[in-house]
This record gives C-alpha cells, structure tokens and sequence, in this order.
C-alpha cells in the first residue's frame, strides 16, 4: 500500500497531468484571462454546478488535510501540493469535457460521469461486455469513496469539535445530513449553492486578514516550504531520498483529496449542469482546482507556518492552535464552525456522487434505499474510528480510482483535445 500510495499514484498523477498540460499548452496559465472570459460566458447551471462540485472536494481536506500533509510530509508537502494542482488541472479539465460529451439526458435532468465516459469510449475498443465491467467497477470504487473519502474521514476529522460524546455528534450529524440528502440533487445543489459561497469566502478573508497582518512572515514562509520540497537530506537518501518522498507522497495525496482532480468523482457534478458548452465546464473545473488547492489549500498552510505552531498531535489540533494563536479563543470556534460545514457540505455532495454511480448501473429503489441507510449509519461510525484507519482507507480508494481513472483519460485524450 505505501508503494501504491507514496510512489506509483503520486508519480503516476504529476506525470499524465505534466504530459495532459503541455499538450494543451498549459492555455488556463498562458490565458489565464481568456480562460475566465471563458468561464463568465457559460454561466447557464455553472455556478450551481461549481458549488456542487466544489462542496464535493472541498470538505476538510482544506483544512485538516492540509495539517496532515505538513505534520507527516514536512512543510515541502506544499510545494507539491502546488504542483499537483497545476497538473490536475488539465486533468480536471480532461475528465469533465469527457463527463460533458458522454451525459445523457433524463427527464429530471443530465446525469454523467467517469462510469459513462469509461463505457461510451472504451466500448469500441473493448466490446460492450468488457467495457460496461470496467465502468461498472469504477462505479463501484466511486461508491467506496463517497463511503470512505467523502463520508468517513469527513466526520472523523471533525467529531472532537464539539464539548460533547463522538457518538451523539455522529448522530446529530447524521439526522441533519438526512434532511438535505432525502430532497435529492436539488435540495443538495440549492443547499451548497448558497453555503460554500458564503463559507469560502468567509474563510478567505480572515485567512488573508492573518497572513496580511504578518506579511514580514511571508518570505520565510515561501524559503520554508522550497527548502524542505528539495532538501540536501532528501537528494542524498536515495531516488530523491526520503524526504522528499514523504513530501511528495502526502503533498499529492493530500492534494488529490482536496482537488479529487483526476480521480473521476466531481465530473458527475459538472455533466448535471444544464451548461451545454462542453469547454466552458472544463474551463470551470480548472478554476474549481484552483479556488480549491491554490487559494484554500495554502491560506490555511500559511496561517501554519507563520504561527509557528507545533506539528505534533492531531490535525484538527495542529490548525485551532495555529489560528487560536492570532484569533484567541475565537480562533478553535472559527476553524471549529468551518471544518463542520464545510465537512457537511461535502457529505451531502458526496451522498449525491454515489447515488448517482449506483443509478448508473441499477435503477432499483431497494438499492439506493439501502445506500441511503448504510450511508448515514458510516456517518454514526466514522465519528467514534480511529482517524489513522481513516487517511490509509480513502488514500487506497483514492489511489486505486486514480489510477484506473488515469489510464482511461489517456486513451480518451485525443477526443478531449478536440
């Protein structure tokens, strides 16, 4: 698993999204006006459809993902966190064109997806039996990870919250939960398309209020997080030596839990948008990396660094303390009341991308019904396990739908680029 994990999918993720970008001549950073031009003409169901997306990605990996990769992988983590999104980003770019060209339209709306674009590419390639298998198993994967990535470390990270017992947390949360996800998309998408705005921005301005504060603290930072990303230590201790493994293993792991670019999972939320520009939606899903990974991601990693806070014990812990630091007491409220709504949005998104990789290949109402009752009861379960089983079952599901999901892009890329 650590080879999977810390070499093959890291590796494997920077080199398609290195390769993805060059052939399309990096356009969102050589263009980067062109490209939001882009994005502000195809609005018609892009901003509900980015909401939903982004509450899929964003969850706690903003936060205490970001911890988590410093505390295990050095402030170097950040680096590569960088440079996987700059890479995913044609990656995301690639899988929602894909997820756009292959939708079908039902009477409630579009619904698509990787499961989709696996089968109507591969089908000739494959036959229909082989390649409706593959998308049936990654259909299958998608439900792992709305159960483990999107369910189970969502909740975990934010259960010691609150001044009361995991398990009532669990429950509380999960009744909650409940009263958004039985509304179906619709009640998911107006819910996050009002919260994530808010929440988002929130967070921006007291994350930048901080930095700003402690701007002479911004250099040092920057030196921090270069010097660890290409140390002496890591160069001398092997194939990049073992810093720099751990480095990159938990700054790109920890990106793809952020981003999910690449993974296959928020393409379902951009082929529901009633957006018929498939261009404009891939144009959408790189600013959607970019709020997510670039802005978020590295506000709460320079609210770390410059605290100077110590990087041992929990995550959740390691961030109420680095803002508890300049906010006070306000500071574990702040980061407490985001991380539990942002856990939630994410939830709920997360509810919506496995019903939906469950409808793909059975439209039984048993079926989702016992979705429905398995999800909530993870919710209840997620908060009293342990965290570290947590990270080492959503980086494996992760790693494993990154991969396959990765191979597919590369033989889909010529209709992509099109």
């Amino acid at each position: 698993m650590d080879i999977l994990c810390g070499v093959i999918m890291p590796f494997f993720l920077l080199f398609v999204g290195l390769i993805f970008g060059i052939k399309y001549k990096f356009f969102y950073l050589i263009h980067p006006i062109k490209t939001f031009k882009t994005i502000l003409k195809n609005q018609k169901g892009g901003f509900k459809s980015l909401s939903l997306a982004l509450a899929g990605t964003l969850g706690v990996g903003n936060i205490v993902g970001v911890a988590s990769a410093i505390s295990m992988g050095g402030y170097g983590s950040i680096f590569w966190m960088w440079i996987s999104a700059f890479c995913a980003m044609s990656l995301k770019y690639a899988e929602v064109c894909l997820a756009m060209k292959y939708r079908k339209q039902k009477a409630s709306g579009y619904e698509g997806g990787a499961p989709f674009y696996i089968y109507h590419g591969f089908k000739s390639k494959l036959g229909n039996s082989l390649a409706f298998v593959l998308s049936v198993i990654f259909a299958l994967l998608c439900v792992s990870n709305s159960l483990t990535t999107g369910n189970l470390v969502q909740i975990n990270a934010v259960s010691n919250i609150l001044p009361v017992s995991k398990l009532l947390f669990g429950a509380i949360f999960a009744f909650l939960c409940m009263l958004v996800i039985l509304g179906g998309k619709k009640r998911i998408s107006a819910f996050n398309s009002v919260l994530i705005p808010l929440l988002s921005l929130s967070y921006t301005i007291v994350c930048l209020g901080i930095i700003l504060k402690n701007a002479s603290y911004i250099p040092n930072a920057f030196l921090l997080i270069i010097r660890d990303a290409f140390s002496n230590k890591s160069i001398c201790g092997g194939i990049f030596g073992f810093t720099i493994s751990s480095a990159l293993r938990y700054g790109v792991s920890r990106g793809v839990l952020s981003n999910e670019a690449g993974c296959g999972t928020s393409p379902c939320a951009h082929a529901s948008s009633e957006s018929t520009s498939v261009h404009g939606q891939g144009c959408l899903g790189i600013f959607e990396v970019f709020v997510d990974t670039i802005l978020l991601c590295t506000l709460t990693a320079f609210v770390i660094i410059i605290s100077n806070t110590s990087l041992n014990g929990n995550s959740m812990n390691i961030v109420i303390n680095a803002f508890s630091i300049f906010l006070g007491t306000g500071g574990k409220y702040f980061i407490g009341f985001s991380s539990i709504l942002f856990a939630f949005a994410t939830i709920c998104t997360q509810f919506f991308y496995g019903s939906e990789s469950i409808s793909y290949f059975t439209r039984s109402k048993i079926s989702l019904t016992i979705y429905s009752v398995l999800f909530l009861s993870v919710i209840i379960l997620g908060a009293i396990i342990p965290m570290s089983v947590m990270w080492q079952i959503s980086d494996f599901v992760l790693a494993i739908m990154t991969i396959i999901n990765l191979i597919c892009l590369i033989f889909l890329f010529k209709e992509t680029k099109k």
